[in-house]
């Protein structure tokens, strides 16, 4: 698979599923025990992907880690280092992986770690888990997560890593909307004053804030929209800071529902303390 998106045609891969062992150690210095056996309460692996007992798992969430995050300032992978507890990534996963109809996540990590992912990252569900290798921009790393998976998930929902304090009723509004049928972002309305400046700062006018949302992730889309979303992009040399914008230059209705001040987006190395004192934080919703 390249890496870039010049190539029109779709190049197809087979899924590839982490068939390895939990290897937990973390933090350096740190040594976790292995996952213990699954309870008598676990799901059964027929109610897994492709499992005989799957009818309420149609979902598969694509977990975009395919980025360098080189404005935290640190040298390691931002969606790798920890916040609140854990490594960012292992949050997205995690959170996905506890709402009932979630059959899959896709993890896709930069190609320097797709083929040996750090070890907690299988602190999960195993046999949901797959690793994609990312591309050159954020469309590509998901691009390459649709084509990696499996053919019966009907609903898809899109993820930034950098956003590891989704909550769960985020994640089950999203779900409940896509699989109505329906495009859909997680969202806040706006709520500051909005001001447009000129080049010299020099403020030209305030903005109707009235119908002005901030979009978040997840973002759920049913299969074959987002597909097709995708393949036109690749194909007219688009990119988009998100998937919903990919789908309204199509005419494709895109909705919101209500996100989380929780689910902010770390960007900045400050982020980091700004999410650890959210994690502590009960939001009512």
């Amino acid at each position: 698979m390249t890496d870039a998106a010049d190539e029109g045609a779709p190049v197809h891969r087979p899924p590839r599923a982490v068939a390895m062992p939990p290897i937990l150690t973390s933090r350096p210095g740190e040594v976790r025990p292995s996952a213990p056996p699954p309870s008598p309460s676990s799901p059964s692996p027929d109610a897994r992907v492709g499992g005989g007992d799957a009818k309420g798992r149609d979902v598969g969430v694509i977990v975009v880690a395919g980025g360098k995050g080189t404005r935290t300032g640190a040298d390691e992978l931002k969606q790798f280092r920890w916040v609140a507890g854990k490594p960012m990534l292992l949050h997205s996963i995690q959170a996905f992986m506890a709402h009932p109809a979630v059959a899959c996540v896709v993890a896709v990590l930069p190609r320097s770690h797709a083929a040996d992912p750090p070890p907690w990252i299988f602190q999960c569900d195993l046999e949901r888990l797959l690793i994609s290798t990312g591309g050159r921009e954020r469309g590509d790393s998901v691009y390459n997560g649709l084509e990696d998976l499996p053919p019966e998930i009907g609903t898809v929902l899109v993820h930034d890593a950098a956003r590891p304090l989704v909550t769960d009723d985020t994640i089950a509004r999203v779900i409940d909307a896509a699989r109505s049928g329906r495009a859909v972002t997680a969202a806040l309305p706006v709520v500051d004053t909005l001001k447009e400046v000129d080049a010299d700062g020099r403020i030209v006018r305030t903005v109707d804030r009235s119908m002005l949302w901030r979009a978040q992730t997840p973002q759920g889309f049913p299969r074959t929209v987002l597909e097709d979303a995708h393949r036109a992009a690749r194909r007219d040399g688009i990119a988009a800071t998100d998937d919903a914008g990919l789908c309204e230059r199509l005419g494709i209705p895109v909705f919101v529902v209500r996100g989380s001040e929780r689910a902010m987006k770390v960007t900045e190395a400050s982020d980091f303390a700004r999410a650890e004192a959210l994690s502590m934080l009960t939001e009512p919703e």
